[in-house]
């Protein structure tokens, strides 16, 4: 770290909390409990990239709330060719959105990880997820004592990568951006928004994409001991 690093920001999707996993077993589960016929086997790998652009569009102001909880079905449920009625698209969503935080794997080093920095560092999260349903996933997944701060995009009304999250974020946390490094997934949401307010950052590819964008980069969660 080019400075003494006082505070450490994560986002919680896909970088603590480990969302593939757990969403596809929510998919599982009510699929079930409402009778779709169709395997997961054939609905994820078409859902999540649907769901990824959807959040995109979030980010970008360019989709509700609400109409990314739909399209993001309703498209998915169209390319696999299976027929399901609006009504029942609105009560999966909700479904989904009641039942995602019942199930909670984290990455692989996560409480060995937070352990280690938790006597170091101030922890803190910054999320985009939707309030409701993140605040379940910090509690039942028993890693909300180690923050100090949790700030959610619908707190600020803004999203990342805009700088007002960020900035929000660092005031309730009373840190200067040059004493905060942000660890996430997503290289526009988390790397780039942070980097641009003056942040240090570290990518978390757990994808093991191995594309060099020039930002620190670690592929598990531990490795974070080599950083910090």
């Amino acid at each position: 770290m080019k400075q003494k690093i006082k505070h450490v920001f994560f986002d919680l999707d896909h970088t603590l909390w480990d969302f593939d996993k757990n969403s596809g077993l929510t998919f599982e589960k009510i699929f079930q409990m409402n009778c779709i016929e169709v395997g997961l086997e054939d609905f994820l790998p078409i859902y999540e990239p649907i769901n990824f652009k959807y959040w995109k569009l979030y980010r970008e102001e360019k989709v509700t709330k609400s109409a990314l909880r739909y399209g993001r079905l309703k498209e998915a449920f169209d390319a696999v060719g299976v027929k399901v009625e609006d009504e029942m698209i609105h009560n999966l969503s909700d479904a989904y959105i009641d039942n995602l935080s019942t199930f909670n794997h984290l990455f692989e080093g996560t409480f060995e990880t937070l352990d280690y920095l938790k006597d170091k560092y101030h922890l803190h999260i910054i999320t985009n997820g939707f309030e409701e349903a993140q605040d379940k996933k910090l509690t039942a997944s028993n890693i909300k004592q180690y923050f100090k701060t949790v700030t959610n995009s619908e707190m600020v009304g803004v999203k990342k990568p805009n700088p007002k999250i960020f900035n929000f974020a660092l005031s309730g946390a009373k840190a200067l951006a040059s004493e905060s490094v942000m660890i996430g997934d997503n290289i526009e949401a988390d790397i780039e928004g942070a980097h641009k307010i003056g942040m240090q950052t570290i990518h978390f590819d757990y994808k093991n994409s191995d594309f060099n964008h020039g930002y620190k980069r670690i592929t598990n969660l531990k490795m974070l001991t080599e950083h910090l």
